[in-house]
């Protein structure tokens, strides 16, 4: 029960900072500073897919509702991941104890 209790807190204060994303600094990341500074910005290569493209959701036309809506699913499913590796690991572990008694 208390496990779930942290995942719980966990995921709203993630939620929460999920709201707050659009009041981010407009600035480049780090990484992006210096690829700008240095001047090899322009030698990225995009990714063969994206999901989120920019961390804003296409086709809403409110940046910072699109930013908030992108983080939200980015959050839902990094939750939902570690809740089934989490499981996986709790099923395989009691498994493992079964078969040494």
């Amino acid at each position: 029960m208390r496990n779930k209790v942290w995942w719980a807190v966990g995921l709203l204060i993630a939620l929460g900072l999920v709201l707050l994303s659009p009041l981010a600094s407009a600035w480049p990341d780090g990484l992006e500073r210096v690829a700008e500074d240095q001047g090899f910005m322009g030698l990225a290569q995009d990714p063969l897919y994206e999901l989120i493209p920019d961390y804003v959701l296409p086709g809403v036309g409110h940046e910072q509702l699109a930013t908030i809506l992108a983080g939200l699913i980015g959050v839902l499913i990094l939750f939902g991941v570690g809740l089934g590796v989490g499981y996986l690991l709790r099923v395989r572990r009691s498994t493992d104890q079964t078969r040494q008694v």
